[in-house]
């Protein structure tokens, strides 16, 4: 039976695709080869089969290596051999710079693998979604963890970078929990998580630090780094319902306003209510926090302590725990409220993380895990828009710091 139309084209088409990849790699095997061959006879002095009194080395013998670049794996012979190298050191070995000893991938090839990686791809799917370019080549997890490790030259220098020149003026603090192995146990251990947003309104990365709890003491660490990295003035913190962080705060930075995550306070409430107040509770909770003004917010915070305190006490109480720190966002400007009444600015990067490293089910240890959220904004795979209204942020920053005396501060750093 004759083969189909369709069973025919797709033939056609794979013959045509191996043909054309095949010279493809065939020549670039020959470039590959051409310039290193060129570099090993810059370094011994003397081309193939010369003499001459430039000689600096002799030829030894070739082996095989095998390379992956953009367009596949090559096996590339590579030139062996011993030359005189500068210095005292006399005769060495010579090693290719272009292509270093146990150099298996171009750059590029390893940058794409990282940024696979880094987009929550985990090996098995790499080694499979890019097969053909592989061609066999291993890629283990020890590979991948091998390459992400490049990045820890600059999360280093990253982690400990001055701050003093950003101009932070707003600070978004939260923690997340990461999957560790710690020994030979699984572990989540807590991220605290760090955004500060510049007097221009762009919001920045400032600080991710793993630690064993979420304790004043271990946000104190965090708080305190940032101040002696030079953020000294900020005039608002947007935090959780967390003791720890809150003390934290206003310990290193005692003037900052603080504005308690209303939506963590809602979750709170309900939690001491039956199910089926949650309706009625969120609906009065939302007549305070979406209010047109401070005034209106403040009449409605009357109004559901007097309906809940009867048959909801606790409610009330956690109401009150909140207190002003609640309504802290009605002092800045209408258009910047939505993004400060809340700790979602923080809370959806940190869903964004746990997003990312879900693929992997556990890191390797701690450094692993915080050396794949930086990689995550390095590589631009999560960015950072401004605020809203930031335009209206600069005259805001001036007056508090005007008000609480931070201006002859910051110059006297300065």
């Amino acid at each position: 039976m004759s083969k189909s139309r369709a069973e025919l084209r797709l033939a056609t088409r794979a013959e045509r695709a191996e043909t054309l990849e095949g010279q493809l790699r065939a020549k670039t095997r020959e470039w590959i080869e051409g310039i290193i061959q060129e570099e090993f006879e810059a370094a011994m002095g003397i081309g193939w089969y010369e003499r001459g009194e430039g000689r600096r080395g002799y030829r030894k013998s070739t082996r095989v290596r095998s390379v992956t670049s953009r367009n596949g794996g090559h096996q590339i012979a590579m030139p062996r051999g011993r030359y005189i190298g500068p210095g005292p050191d006399g005769k060495k070995e010579w090693n290719s710079r272009i292509l270093p000893p146990y150099r298996r991938r171009t750059d590029e090839v390893e940058d794409a693998l990282v940024m696979t990686y880094l987009s929550g791809t985990n090996t098995r799917r790499i080694k499979h979604a890019l097969a053909p370019l592989l061609e066999g080549a291993a890629l283990s997890k020890s590979t991948v963890s091998r390459m992400v490790a490049r990045l820890s030259e600059g999360f280093t220098a990253w982690r400990k970078r001055d701050l003093s020149q950003e101009d932070i003026a707003i600070l978004y603090l939260d923690g997340f929990r990461l999957k560790v192995r710690l020994g030979r146990k699984v572990e989540s251990i807590p991220v605290l998580c760090v955004i500060g947003v510049q007097t221009d309104g762009q919001r920045l990365l400032l600080s991710l630090e793993m630690r064993t709890s979420e304790s004043e003491a271990a946000w104190l660490a965090v708080t305190e780094d940032l101040s002696q990295r030079g953020v000294k003035a900020p005039i608002l913190a947007a935090i959780d319902g967390s003791a720890g962080l809150h003390a934290a705060v206003q310990e290193s930075w005692p003037w900052i306003d603080i504005q308690r995550c209303t939506k963590h306070k809602l979750e709170n409430l309900n939690t001491h209510a039956p199910k089926r107040h949650y309706d009625e509770i969120k609906e009065d909770y939302h007549a305070i926090v979406y209010a047109q003004n401070e005034s209106e917010a403040l009449r409605a915070y009357r109004r559901f302590e007097k309906k809940w305190e009867k048959d909801c006490p606790g409610v009330v109480t956690s109401l009150q725990e909140g207190g002003d720190e609640l309504l802290t966002f009605f002092s800045y400007p209408e258009g910047m409220r939505k993004m400060l009444r809340t700790t979602n600015s923080i809370e959806r990067l940190n869903e964004e993380f746990r997003r990312r490293v879900k693929t992997q089910g556990s890191l390797p240890n701690a450094d692993a895990g915080l050396r794949l959220l930086y990689g995550l904004f390095v590589s631009g795979l999560i960015t950072l828009r401004r605020i809203d209204a930031w335009k209206e942020l600069a005259i805001v920053v001036h007056t508090k710091r005007m008000e609480h005396g931070l201006i002859k501060q910051l110059d006297h750093a300065a």
